[in-house]
């Protein structure tokens, strides 16, 4: 993995930016010391691993822009970092940028039950939204599997989803607004409380950038009321093919879930053995159906889906008797990431989306790609959304086995855009996926979207060597071409 050049120039005067730093955050917030650097250096993508120059903590936004402009003006690179929780490698740190570390922005500032509102810091873990306002019958709807820890401003700049989001959104859908610190230190308001704030949709650029436009301080999520019912329907399927099959036919039938997700046969054992909820183990797929609304809407969905189920060849179906019950269902899908790091040293979690329809061509194929790399890989997935979490088993310590898991994740994320789908759901490209990128993307597609980085970020100091293959500078894309001293489009006026 190739990542920017340090540059000496910037390294040589570390002990004057920490100097620097420390003025502007004083007290225990700035990390300089090697072995204090080492919990910083890599997110949840662990193959890849960088100390950062140094780590700066800051506690209110004054000193978030202090720090930008800071950076701003004696030309030092930034990470934005969250929790780490990241499976993409979008704050893996530079060894000469200094680690934004949001942490201390752990406050939930306004709960609005009226207009269905909470304003929240960026440090503020997904779980703890809904732990503030469930007390009033609310929750907030996006669900990460890892959302016990990932913060709510990680999630903003991933776009993070989850169990849910088939039928609630991503992030993108439930935040309206955000607090916003420009690389020159400037502090603006993008959206509000409003639920369509009037404008260009900076919004919209905002949530997804992966911290390569500004840095977020605060954050307004819609929250919802609770549904009165919620009833889950484990089903489990004697192939992948009749599984995916009654996904799509599920959704054909115009019945949308609050989630729907499904894991093949290692995936199920490695989670049935982490948490022994009772999962079937004598099937090669299973799914995980949830109907939630109206009682009576709740239960007649339910016996439809069951229905579906059994036309595709159902082996086994199980409906949720009570609330502990259901969240025992979804305990082992939530579990279902460490639980595999128990049966294997390391692995890859992809990130893939596909049509729903090429569910079983995708996964007969990625069975092919396992043979012919000889790794294992334990799936689970959004089905209903098609957005794929492929697991590749390797171990490290291996000579050529890290190497090989990447060539085989760079070709499951081939398959997807070749059935056409895209290379990211829900965790973003950061590095693991910007190699990768001219498969999607033609170089007029990815200059364009370089041009609007460089509208936040003319230096291209914030988190680089993230997200594009290739770098330029600011200077070179907005260009103008001059042909024999002739203008394009001379007619129009000139700013």
């Amino acid at each position: 993995m190739k990542m920017p050049l340090p540059d000496q120039r910037v390294l040589a005067r570390r002990d004057e930016i920490i100097a620097a730093l420390r003025r502007i955050v004083p007290g225990e917030g700035v990390i300089e010391r090697p072995d204090e650097l080492r919990p910083y250096e890599s997110d949840g993508l662990t193959a890849y691993r960088q100390p950062p120059m140094v780590v700066v903590l800051p506690e209110t936004v004054e000193q978030v822009a202090a720090v930008l402009s800071y950076c701003h003006k004696h030309g030092v690179k930034v990470v934005p970092r969250g929790s780490g929780t990241s499976v993409s490698g979008g704050a893996l740190p530079l060894a000469d940028a200094v680690l934004l570390g949001m942490g201390k922005f752990n406050k939930v500032l306004e709960i609005d039950y009226e207009d269905r509102l909470a304003v929240v810091q960026p440090g503020v873990t997904n779980l703890a939204i809904t732990n503030a306002v469930e007390g009033e019958g609310f929750y907030y709807a996006p669900d990460p599997s890892s959302q016990i820890a990932c913060s709510i401003g990680g999630n903003v700049a991933e776009n993070s989803g989850g169990v849910h989001c088939l039928k609630y959104g991503l992030t993108t859908n439930n935040v309206l607004g955000v607090q916003f610190v420009t690389i020159d230190g400037e502090v603006l308001r993008i959206g509000g409380k409003a639920l369509d704030a009037p404008g260009l949709d900076l919004l919209g650029i905002i949530v997804g950038s992966e911290g390569l436009l500004g840095v977020v301080t605060e954050v307004t999520v819609r929250i919802l009321p609770k549904p009165e019912t919620a009833r889950a329907l484990l089903a489990g399927f004697p192939t992948v093919e009749s599984a995916g099959q009654c996904v799509a036919d599920t959704i054909a039938a115009g019945i949308i879930p609050a989630g729907m997700e499904m894991m093949d046969k290692p995936a199920i054992h490695a989670a049935e053995a982490f948490v022994n909820v009772g999962y079937p183990l004598d099937v090669e797929a299973l799914l995980i159906v949830e109907l939630d609304g109206p009682a009576a809407e709740c239960n007649h969905l339910l016996e439809e889906v069951q229905a579906i189920a059994n036309r595709n060849g159902a082996v086994t179906l199980r409906a949720s008797q009570d609330e502990a019950e259901r969240l025992a269902f979804w305990a082992g899908r939530k579990a279902a990431f460490p639980a595999v790091g128990r049966i294997s040293a390391d692995y890859l979690c992809m990130d893939g989306t596909i049509p729903r329809g090429q569910l079983p061509k995708v996964l007969r194929r990625m069975n092919e790609l396992a043979a012919q790399y000889s790794l294992d890989v334990a799936n689970m997935f959004h089905a209903g959304d098609g957005n794929l979490h492929p697991l590749i088993l390797y171990d490290a310590s291996k000579p050529g086995e890290l190497e090989r898991a990447e060539e085989f994740g760079a070709d499951i994320l081939r398959l997807c855009v070749e059935v056409g789908g895209v290379l990211t759901g829900e965790h973003g490209v950061g590095v693991e996926k910007r190699d990768l990128m001219p498969v999607m993307f033609s170089e007029v597609d990815l200059r364009q979207q370089q041009r609007l980085k460089c509208a936040f970020d003319p230096d291209s100091l914030l988190n680089p060597g993230k997200v594009f293959p290739t770098l330029h500078r600011c200077a070179e894309l907005g260009r103008m071409h001059v042909h024999r001293g002739r203008l394009p489009f001379p007619e129009l006026p000139r700013f």
